[in-house]
């Protein structure tokens, strides 16, 4: 496989991140530099700092992400995620909430699981709940569902329930920018809270915002091959602040 994959698998990293460890002359490979995108086998001479790569404990997180909070590990970037959590082992985020929305962020350091989440193939359902600025119709909620066009292209016919005069809930398979506020931009409202409720199984419920949990077996199943332990970081059903 790829160096880049390897080190997701391992979970030290995503596979773009690997990068620049890479380009860091972070990695060596038999007695070499590593390159991106380079094969390797796992019986190679693999090491990071001068230290044998080896597989990392598998982390599952689900995080009640604050709005204002930028969903990067980008230290360059303001407000970023480093800046609000504090964890002992890399975790990265599966996919994004835009900085102005709020609600479950799932973190963890499995490549493979990750990216089954968020293959467009798996059509994984996400679920949001959404405030507009004017009252809500029927018309509105019938013209969402069926689909919008957006950014070149019509968005997946979803599932979209009125909730009250100024709310509705919305079920997604895709994840386009900030696709939720630019339907309903297209549609004559703007969105003035979203909140991602639920991702496949899982479920923000009562978690306090800025807060984490580690994810149960029941959770994360199905994975694309064995079933992962547990999240290691907190005891299952636990929550502790994220500073």
């Amino acid at each position: 496989m790829r160096i880049n994959k390897l080190l997701s698998n391992y979970g030290y990293c995503s596979r773009k991140e690997a990068n620049r460890l890479l380009e860091a002359g972070r990695i060596n490979i038999n007695g070499l530099p590593g390159i991106p995108g380079q094969w390797v086998e796992e019986t190679d001479d693999l090491l990071l700092d001068g230290l044998p790569l080896q597989p990392q404990e598998k982390i599952y997180l689900a995080y009640h992400k604050p709005p204002g909070v930028v969903c990067t590990l980008s230290p360059f970037a303001r407000d970023n995620l480093l800046l609000n959590l504090s964890l002992p082992k890399y975790v990265f985020p599966v996919g994004r909430l835009d900085k102005d929305s709020r609600g479950l962020l799932l973190l963890t350091n499995d490549g493979d699981w990750a990216h089954h989440l968020l293959s467009d193939e798996h059509h994984v359902e996400k679920e949001y709940a959404v405030t507009v600025d004017r009252p809500l119709t029927e018309s509105f909620a019938l013209a969402m569902a069926e689909g919008v066009d957006i950014l070149g292209t019509r968005t997946r016919p979803c599932t979209v329930t009125l909730t009250g005069t100024h709310t509705f809930s919305i079920i997604l398979t895709q994840g386009l920018n900030r696709q939720i506020r630019r339907m309903a931009f297209a549609l004559g409202y703007t969105v003035t809270d979203l909140q991602r409720v639920r991702m496949a199984k899982i479920l923000l419920d009562n978690l306090p915002e800025g807060e984490c949990r580690s994810l149960s077996k029941e959770e994360l199943h199905p994975l694309p091959a064995e079933n992962p332990k547990e999240g290691e970081i907190l005891p299952e059903g636990s929550s502790t602040p994220l500073e």
